[in-house]
């Protein structure tokens, strides 16, 4: 429904929820400089603000290079000149200036499908960057999952500004949603055992820190969260260090305080990890067979990890050879945006 009549400025502010994290350096027991210990359940402001300002900018300008100089940093002196060149760029929206200036609407967005919800912050940035008088009103939280039909918002306010903010705020829904709703399904095959859940850094580019949030959300946890704050040794660190001795020995001599995880393809190089002091093992495309193996000759004297060829069908099989951790890339990098719709009302 959209009428003529101008409403009073209502700003609402939404504070998204996230389930608890655990991370590799928790499970490990390292110090609390180490990877991922200052993370934060919950997005920053200031990170959320330049991914949404940034993908206003591309929708509502030919010339998008020279708005994303402009200064981000909500606690910056500057960023109110960046509010105002937002709020000048949404006149830009040719389509939405058919609609009259002062017409008011009433909108919501739907699921078609169900899904674990993630992206409520994004989202809710959208539309108050447009305009801070948009009323949102929220019926779910980051982290719940809902059936399809369902209705995520409604939102009361300035009908240009809804429809300017509408794709920016749907593709952040439906990403970070779809991130969620994957981890979700991969994380339920583990319930009832003791295996965690970790993403990778194989993450859509300039969106890792917001796609690690929808994974904690979908019940996951975060592995490292970039190169600084952990090793993960692989094959190629490996035959450039000369061995798997050598390349542990070295991280641990250049930053003892570190996590130390290295990458195996056989059950040797597991033995010549487990001696060289490894914190985490990581058992690169081992059958089911070779990892119990692995297990037994493990004996818990480091953290072991699952990586590569992990399916939803295989992750149960997987969680009872006893294996600390499960990692998957697929839970971020193969992302099939969830069915959500802005509805006119």
């Amino acid at each position: 429904m959209v009428s003529q009549r101008k409403t009073a400025s209502n700003e609402k502010t939404v504070h998204a929820q996230s389930n608890q994290s655990s991370t590799i350096n928790q499970a490990t027991e390292k110090k609390p400089n180490q990877a991922g210990a200052t993370q934060q359940n919950d997005m920053s402001n200031v990170l959320i603000a330049l991914d949404v300002m940034r993908a206003l900018i591309e929708d509502l300008s030919a010339e998008s290079s020279h708005y994303l100089s402009l200064n981000f940093d909500t606690t910056s002196a500057s960023y109110q000149q960046t509010l105002d060149a937002i709020h000048n760029l949404a006149k830009q929206d040719i389509t939405a200036n058919l609609i009259d200036v002062s017409a008011q609407a009433q909108a919501h967005i739907i699921t078609r499908e169900d899904i674990t919800v993630c992206g409520r912050q994004w989202a809710q940035m959208a539309f108050e960057l447009i305009d801070p008088s948009l009323k949102l009103t929220w019926h779910c939280s980051d982290g719940e999952q809902i059936k399809a039909n369902s209705i995520l918002v409604n939102i009361t306010g300035n009908a240009r500004a809804i429809l300017t903010a509408e794709r920016t705020a749907l593709n952040f829904l439906q990403m970070l949603s779809a991130t969620a709703t994957t981890t979700a399904w991969y994380a339920k095959c583990l319930t009832g055992t003791s295996t965690a859940l970790l993403d990778t850094r194989k993450t859509i580019p300039g969106f890792r820190q917001a796609q690690k949030y929808a994974v904690r959300c979908g019940g996951g946890k975060n592995h490292r969260m970039g190169l600084y704050d952990a090793f993960l040794i692989k094959e190629n660190h490996i035959k450039a260090c000369g061995s798997i001795t050598n390349a542990i020995l070295q991280a641990k001599d250049l930053q003892s305080a570190k996590i130390v995880e290295i990458e195996v393809e056989s059950l040797d190089e597991l033995r010549e990890a487990i001696a060289a002091g490894a914190d985490i093992v990581m058992l690169d495309n081992f059958s089911t067979q070779q990892i119990q193996e692995a297990v037994s000759i493990n004996s818990q004297r480091c953290k072991l990890e699952v990586s590569g060829n992990i399916t939803q069908e295989r992750l149960a099989e997987l969680a009872k050879t006893g294996v600390d951790f499960i990692s998957s890339g697929a839970i971020t990098k193969h992302v099939n945006a969830v069915d959500l719709s802005l509805l006119i009302l």
